[in-house]
C-alpha cells in the first residue's frame, strides 16, 4: 500500500505515503491524478489553492479532489500522512470541493497501518484496510477551517499577508494604502470576491490560527493573542459560539482527551461568529 513516489496505482483504492517536513517549509502548487487526503500526526498545515485556504491541525485532515492545484505551509515540524484515494471509489460527501474534516481514532489508525505496510504485504489485509478507509472517509464530519481567497491581486496579496501574521491590527484604510486602492473598493471587492466582509474574514483567519495553536499544545490565552483577543475570556465565548466547545475542551481533545466532537459547517463559512461578536477583530 505503500508507496515512495507514484501516486496512481490502478491495482489499489487507496495508496499511502509517509513523509517529513521541518518548520516552514513550503511545497509549492502542483496536482495529483487521485483524490488526496493530509493528515498531519504532529503539526499544521495551511493548504491553499485559487479558490481559499484551509487550515489544519493534527486531529483533522484536509481531502483534495484529483486535478486540484494547491500548496502548503508547514507550521511546526509535520509528520506527513498522505493517502492517494481513487475517487470513483469514494463516497465522499461533496467530493469535488476541498474540505477539512474530523479524523477518528480509527481513521487514524488505519492511516498509521497504511503507511506501514509494505507493498509485498497481504493483499487481503490492504484490501480490507482500505474498504474501512473509504467508509471511515465517507463518515467523516466537515469541520469549519476554511478561508475563501480572492482572485483579485490586490486582495490575495493582502490575505496571503493575513495568513502568515494573522495578530496583524492594521485597519482597512491602512491596507488600502499599500495596496493602491481605496478602503471602500477593497471593502467591496472583499464581499464580491469571498462573500465576507475584511472583518469577518480576517477573524475567520484568526481563530483558524487559534485552532492550530491549540492542536500544538499553546494554552487558551496563547491562543487568544494570535487571534487578536487581549482577553482570554472574550477568545473563550467567542470560541464557544463559534464551534460550539470552549478552547480547553478542542485542546484536550487535541491531546488526546476526549475534546470537540466536530460538527458539520454550514455552508459560506457560518461556522464562525458573525461581524462584531466579541474582542478586537469586528468591525476594521
Amino acid at each position: 500500500m505503500r508507496i515512495e513516489d507514484a501516486d496512481d496505482d490502478p491495482g489499489l483504492p487507496v495508496v499511502a505515503l509517509a513523509k517529513e517536513y521541518a518548520h516552514g517549509t513550503r511545497v509549492p502548487p502542483h496536482a495529483h491524478r487521485r483524490a488526496q487526503l493530509l493528515y498531519a500526526i504532529t503539526g499544521t498545515l495551511r493548504v491553499t489553492t485559487e479558490a481559499g485556504a484551509w487550515i489544519v491541525p493534527s486531529l483533522r485532515a484536509v481531502w483534495i479532489p484529483p486535478g486540484v492545484e494547491h500548496g502548503f505551509l508547514i507550521a511546526g515540524d509535520v509528520s506527513m500522512r498522505t493517502l492517494y484515494v481513487d475517487s470513483r471509489k469514494a463516497m465522499v460527501p461533496d467530493a469535488g470541493r476541498c474540505r477539512v474534516v474530523a479524523v477518528s481514532d480509527l481513521l487514524r489508525a488505519l492511516i498509521l497501518a497504511a503507511c506501514d505496510e509494505r507493498g509485498d504485504g497481504d493483499g487481503g489485509r490492504v484490501a480490507l484496510m482500505s474498504g474501512l478507509i473509504l467508509s471511515e472517509l465517507a463518515r467523516a464530519p466537515e469541520v469549519p477551517l476554511s478561508l475563501p481567497m480572492p482572485r483579485d491581486r490586490r486582495l490575495a496579496a493582502l490575505c496571503r499577508a493575513l495568513l502568515d501574521e494573522p495578530g496583524r491590527d492594521d485597519t482597512l484604510e491602512g491596507w488600502a494604502e499599500r495596496c493602491g486602492a481605496s478602503a471602500r473598493t477593497l471593502a467591496r471587492l472583499f464581499r464580491r470576491e469571498t462573500g465576507l466582509s475584511f472583518g469577518v474574514w480576517r477573524q475567520q483567519a484568526r481563530l483558524a490560527e487559534a485552532l492550530a495553536r491549540l492542536a500544538q499544545g499553546g494554552g487558551v490565552a496563547t491562543a487568544a493573542r494570535a487571534a487578536g483577543y487581549g482577553s482570554p475570556s472574550a477568545f473563550s465565548a467567542m470560541f464557544r459560539r463559534a464551534l460550539g466547545e470552549t478552547p480547553l475542551r478542542y485542546a484536550e481533545g487535541a491531546a488526546g482527551g476526549p475534546g470537540l466532537t466536530a460538527r458539520p459547517s454550514p455552508p459560506g463559512g457560518e461556522g464562525f461568529p458573525p461581524r462584531g461578536s466579541g474582542g478586537r477583530t469586528g468591525g476594521r
